[in-house]
């Protein structure tokens, strides 16, 4: 009975724990489910907070009666506007701070418009995409949106102005001003252009994105130098179409500017933006000579100028012979700076008669081995060329300072010779700098056939780094630029006379080996596209025995990164043509050894026929892709027929 009673007991006992088991089991689910439940919410509210942020990028704020619009939320609110007020501002730029009060100002009685203008602020250094759509350059800019097209507010920034102008464009019958840039076809642009004595016209493609950039203010600039007395037209050719008008004055890319002088082109080197192109027209249709009255201008002019002083000596103006000073003077204006003088004082002082054209260097670069001045007779001259000639011929001084500024105009004759060291005509300086130059100087009076100058080695500093110069270790250095780029490096040594003479001796003798900047050859090159570097560009490219379509690009350059996958399809293409080899170099940083592949951009594609690699065929004026590459060589190759290996 006793174990009955126990057993019983141990049975109930069981059945007890296992009934608080369950119900702890049931807590904890229980406890599982809410925290579930608030798991949920929880992610429910960040959903909401979400969707909230995401309404708040698109709704449409207010700050001070000025509507605030974004990236995110401008195009749906500006789709159903007739007329919207735009300010890009920069939350640091000082004359946005100054200008917000005004513009409030300005957004508060547009308010009241019937129909109201909506008025709007973009930040432009946070919403970067609209400002880029609107080339936004500077702060604050202000836009008038009619109808979803900007047209740019030029006036001053006051509440008067800028509602009377928002006012006029929000007339339904506004429409916008026509362009004062004159549009140029091959039917109108030999009338137009020989009838101006002075004309700017832009060679451009539709496509070009710095034709694009240019153009607000191409057009900006016509407006204001239309204004003038008596104006100068500035003018376009669309390139793409006019096709034969861009091949007569060989525009090789976009977009190319030329100035016009009753009908006479001459290369446009001023800046692209509004004020820049107005002050360089403004001077180019000056007097291309300016007068110089005292001798006190001409000694201040030796004294401290830095490039060969011109003078023409003259009765008068109506003397013929300053009529072809002056013709001449306008043909070479962009290169020259040139000066005339009516006065008796400055003809003695130079020691001439009028009817003469006097070319003198400044002091710095006189020397005892060169004429202090030299004289032309102008007076019996009928030919301005001879003029031309005679200035050519007396530009340098017998040793030159080459900079970065003049290499392109006065130092592009080769052979050159340039001795590269600390060059500073100061006059804390001047004495080292002289007495370097003396020593160049007595080597280039005996080789006049030979153009001589002196380089700063910091303002040349990746020159003399192609040339293996950078880690010479000597204060002076020296290399001689050649024709078809060739370059040759001075061997190290303790710098003199003697050195530089027997190395430029030694180049006349043909001793010396060029120095061709090159990346390393590429050991394995056998794909669809040969990879071509500075030490193998003759022997790929120059092969005589091979057509060879070689494209020159930059590895940084969008359109050359755009064809890179067209020009590989190109090789594959035509991968079976034994005589043909597709072909490509990076033009930055291998050397061209050719004087007949002129690079004026990226990507620059030429055809280089076999027998007849000094007459190489630039691709121009078709698009880049495979369809017309294909045709440009099929128009080209030369390998005879049955040279295709069977595929």
């Amino acid at each position: 009975m006793r174990l009955r009673k126990a057993a019983l007991l141990v049975l109930l006992l069981a059945l007890a724990q296992l009934l608080v088991v369950a119900a702890s089991a049931q807590g904890l689910d229980e406890d599982s489910s809410k925290d579930s439940a608030l798991e949920e919410e929880e992610e429910e509210d960040e959903e909401d907070e979400e969707d909230e942020e995401e309404d708040d990028d698109s709704e449409v704020k207010e700050e001070n009666g000025v509507l605030v619009l974004k990236d995110a939320n401008f195009d749906s609110f500006v789709a159903d506007k007739d007329t919207v007020l735009l300010e890009f501002y920069a939350p640091w730029c000082g004359h946005c701070k100054q200008f917000a009060p005004e513009y409030e100002k300005i957004a508060s009685v547009l308010k009241e418009h019937e129909p109201p203008v909506p008025v709007a602020k973009i930040d432009a250094t946070t919403e970067s995409g609209l400002a880029g759509r609107f080339d936004v350059s500077g702060y604050p800019t202000i836009k008038i949106l009619k109808k979803g097209q900007a047209v740019d507010y030029e006036g001053s920034r006051t509440q008067e102005e800028i509602v009377a102008k928002v006012k006029e464009v929000a007339q339904p019958s506004w429409t916008p001003p026509p362009e004062v840039t004159l549009v140029l076809t091959t039917d109108n642009f030999d009338e137009v252009v020989d009838a101006a004595d002075i004309i700017l016209v832009e060679f451009y493609a539709p496509w070009c994105g710095h034709c694009k950039k240019l153009a607000p203010e191409y057009e900006k600039a016509a407006k204001e130098l239309s204004k003038r007395s008596p104006p100068i037209p500035l003018a376009k050719v669309d390139a793409t179409v006019e096709t034969e008008l861009a091949k007569r004055f060989d525009v090789s890319g976009y977009p190319t500017l030329k100035i016009f002088r009753k009908g006479k082109p001459f290369d446009y080197n001023g800046p692209r933006e509004k004020y820049g192109i107005v002050d360089y027209m403004v001077e180019q249709s000056g007097p291309p000579s300016k007068p110089l009255t005292s001798p006190k201008q001409v000694q201040e002019f030796l004294k401290d100028g830095d490039d060969v002083l011109i003078i023409g000596i003259f009765k008068g103006d109506s003397d013929p012979a300053y009529d072809r000073y002056q013709e001449t003077a306008n043909s070479l204006r962009e290169d020259y700076k040139f000066h005339h003088t009516f006065s008796g004082d400055v003809a003695k002082f130079l020691k001439v008669s009028p009817g003469k054209l006097v070319m003198m260097q400044p002091e710095k670069f006189q020397s005892k081995f060169e004429p202090p001045k030299h004289v032309m007779d102008i007076k019996g001259s009928t030919e301005g060329t001879a003029i031309q000639e005679f200035m050519l011929r007396h530009t340098l001084p017998l040793v030159g300072h080459r900079k970065p500024s003049n290499e392109a105009k006065r130092y592009a004759r080769r052979p050159l010779v340039v001795v590269y060291y600390s060059v500073d005509f100061s006059f804390d300086y001047r004495a080292a700098t002289q007495f370097w130059r003396s020593k160049v100087l007595v080597v280039a009076k005996d080789f006049p056939e030979y153009a001589f100058a002196v380089a700063d080695e910091d303002d040349f500093a990746s020159e003399v780094k192609d040339l293996g110069l950078s880690e010479s270790g000597e204060d002076v250095n020296a290399a001689i630029l050649a024709d078809g780029g060739r370059r040759f490096a001075m061997e190290p040594t303790d710098f003199d006379s003697d050195a530089l003479r027997d190395f430029v001796m030694d180049f006349q003798k043909g001793k010396l080996k060029p120095v061709i900047k090159s990346q390393p050859v590429p050991k394995a090159n056998k794909g669809p596209v040969k990879v071509v570097v500075g030490k193998t560009f003759d022997s790929i490219v120059l092969d005589p025995k091979k057509d060879v379509l070689i494209e020159f690009y930059a590895p940084w350059c969008g359109h050359c990164k755009q064809l890179e996958p067209v020009y590989t399809d190109l090789g594959k293409k035509f991968k079976g043509h034994k005589g043909l080899v597709i072909a490509k170099m990076d033009a930055t940083a291998n050397d061209i050894t050719s004087d007949q592949y002129k690079i004026d951009g990226f990507p620059t594609i030429y055809f280089a026929p076999r027998g007849d690699k000094k007459n190489p065929v630039k691709f121009e004026g078709g698009d880049r892709n495979l369809e017309q590459l294909s045709k440009f060589i099929e128009e080209h190759i030369t390998e005879p027929s049955g040279a295709r290996d069977e595929l």
